[in-house]
């Protein structure tokens, strides 16, 4: 076994509270990679917030009902979450859908909800949260996916929105620079139910190469556990020969 030598002065002080540790907001916390956050977050000892269209299975969760595509209703589930936890430190915006097909094929209105809950629904969460994330010098966490790097055929809803939300993020992260930090994760495939109700033509194989998400969600603890004046900006976690990056 190899010995790694460290240099503790060089490590973060986990003895000081970050985000990862304070009043969390988690997006799509009742399922998927939302769920997976929200249960790591709350093993760490963080006040966890579920804004999510259904229920956590944890009947004692703080949670709010809401579409993030309705922008109203965000703002008031993000006030009053807000004000049941007592302030605000961070946010990770992980509500996302689907519809594969050809451009041509998936009816407009499917296709537009895609951009309005994975891009719409993180500029309206955000956007209702961040007086409060400006108050305690908070964090957030978007979620993009590795195709906002790489544009794929069947696939034009997905990749635009995903694309918009590195652009949107990046974009945020300049401007909030000094006062909110930003992160943005890029994650690969996922063994979760977000591919269930798919045919066969656009559900991952029996030998798909897809992460665990509770993998994927350490990392949202380690980008939120950063000590202030530290950011980590992107971070690409995926299975080790996931086949969609780069």
């Amino acid at each position: 076994m190899t010995t790694i030598a460290t240099d503790t002065e060089a490590c973060p002080d986990r003895t000081t509270p970050t985000p990862a540790d304070g009043r969390v907001i988690v997006t799509g916390g009742s399922s998927g990679l939302g769920a997976a956050v929200a249960a790591a977050l709350r093993a760490r000892g963080a006040h966890v917030a579920v804004l999510d269209r259904v229920r956590p299975e944890d009947p004692d969760a703080s949670f709010r009902e809401a579409d993030v595509t309705d922008t109203a209703a965000v703002a008031t589930a993000v006030a009053e979450l807000r004000d049941e936890l007592g302030g605000l430190d961070a946010v990770v915006a992980a509500a996302g859908i689907d519809r594969p097909g050809r451009l041509d094929d998936v009816p407009a209105g499917e296709w537009e909800r895609v951009i309005g809950v994975n891009l719409i629904g993180v500029a309206a969460t955000i956007r209702a949260a961040l007086p409060a994330l400006k108050e305690s010098h908070g964090r957030i966490v978007t979620v993009a996916s590795t195709l906002a790097l790489k544009g794929v055929s069947d696939a034009t809803a997905y990749c635009a929105s995903k694309f918009g939300v590195l652009g949107f993020s990046r974009a945020l992260a300049a401007e909030l620079a000094g006062q909110v930090g930003v992160t943005t994760l890029i994650p690969g495939g996922m063994k979760t139910h977000f591919f269930d109700g798919r045919t066969a033509q656009y559900a991952p194989g029996d030998d798909a190469k897809l992460n665990d998400p509770a993998n994927v969600a350490q990392a949202v603890l380690f980008a939120l556990g950063q000590p202030q004046g530290c950011e980590v900006r992107e971070l690409v976690i995926c299975q080790e020969e996931e086949p969609s990056w780069p």
